[in-house]
């Protein structure tokens, strides 16, 4: 099996995990005899450790090789996944799900890593971008999955079936050859220095916090506000699956204009299509509405944040597996931090105000990203 084929199937088994929670707020809720707050920050611990551990795994993965990190934090998140389906309060959801959050951040940045390690620059974005295939399908299995799932059976079943699907990734990821340690001994706190004295470097985190802000922040609101218009579980699972549906249709548009587009001009598209998505979404959050802004955000994720992430790989190459980890460790930040601070606005049900707020928000991210990049010139 290709490396591509492995890598594309841990984003998505990672992906599937971290929006299987999302579509079942509500449900959890009532089963839980808890407020949709509590609820929402018991998820927000999902992304906060997601990032935060982000260090440690990059760390690891230098000592034991990508490869072996890979494979013995699939096997932990399994175990940790599994527990969330037997918690009793919102508490223990927190914890169960904050150690899943943990280990599955070892995912989608090692794969990173790992491309950056083995692609050459010039040939890496289309790369990255083929890494959204897999986060498209654990996107949009997970919406519409969880929701169904969550109504037929119970939330709980959705986390056995997460916990199931990182096992075999457990197994299948032997498979996949280990490049060479090449930073074997190195020392974090001088990573760390170095991407800090790093201006392009400190400034892209600063946008993938934000970025985290308002996409993550909105993908993760999406299900329950749609539900709250009226419709079931299930169709605002369906909904919310249009975007892993969009992302995964963009990637191959977005493949084919890497070549000749700068990257500049996606992130300005992607930044366009995020303000457009959530302007549409502070109006009204009707199932249809919600079709079309998931389109629109499918577009910003591809286009922008595969920009992004190239740009992360580039701007600090003697420290990349540092420079990935704190990328992610900004992304998954901003992501809790959004879901933290609005947590009293979904409790009253204002989603208009929080997706006007996101709008407004992604009209600098999108300003500044755009112009710096345009300007950035590799060292």
């Amino acid at each position: 099996m290709r490396a591509i084929r492995l890598l594309q199937l841990t984003t998505f088994v990672s992906t599937l995990d971290r929006f299987v929670m999302p579509p079942m707020l509500i449900s959890i809720a009532t089963d839980l005899g808890a407020s949709l707050s509590e609820v929402v920050r018991a998820a927000s611990v999902y992304f906060l450790v997601y990032g935060l551990m982000q260090l440690v795994w990059g760390t690891v993965s230098d000592a034991l090789g990508l490869v072996r990190t890979m494979r013995l934090t699939m096997l932990a998140a399994a175990v940790s996944t599994i527990a969330a389906a037997f918690v009793g309060n919102p508490l223990w959801l927190a914890i169960s799900r904050g150690f899943a959050g943990g280990f599955f951040g070892a995912a989608y940045p090692a794969s990173l890593v790992y491309l950056g390690d083995t692609i050459p620059a010039k040939e890496r974005q289309p790369e990255i971008t083929r890494l959204m295939v897999g986060t498209a399908m654990g996107i949009g299995l997970a919406s519409i999955g969880a929701g169904l799932i969550a109504e037929l059976l119970s939330w709980r079943a959705a986390f056995v079936a997460t916990g199931i699907a990182s096992l075999v990734l457990f197994i299948l990821l032997r498979k996949l050859p280990q490049p060479p340690l090449t930073r074997k001994g190195s020392s974090v706190v001088k990573a760390i220095v170095s991407v800090g004295r790093t201006k392009a470097a400190v400034f892209v985190l600063l946008l993938a916090f934000t970025e985290g802000v308002v996409l993550l922040g909105v993908l993760t609101l999406l299900p329950p506000a749609v539900e709250q218009s009226g419709a079931t579980p299930t169709i605002a699972g369906a909904v919310t699956a249009v975007y892993g549906i969009a992302v995964f249709l963009m990637t191959r548009v977005v493949v084919n204009l890497t070549s000749r587009w700068h990257p500049a001009k996606l992130i300005g598209i992607g930044a366009g299509a995020g303000v457009l998505a959530c302007a549409l979404l502070s109006i009204e959050q009707t199932p249809w509405i919600t079709v079309i802004a998931a389109v629109l955000l499918g577009l910003a994720w591809t286009a922008m944040h595969s920009s992004l992430q190239t740009w992360a790989t580039e701007v600090a190459p003697d420290a990349r597996a540092t420079m990935i980890s704190l990328f992610a460790t900004a992304l998954f930040a901003g992501s809790a931090v959004a879901a933290a601070a609005v947590a009293g606005l979904v409790e009253a049900g204002a989603y208009g105000t929080i997706f006007f707020i996101a709008a407004a928000l992604t009209v600098p991210l999108g300003l500044f990203a755009t112009v710096s990049r345009a300007r950035w010139r590799e060292p």
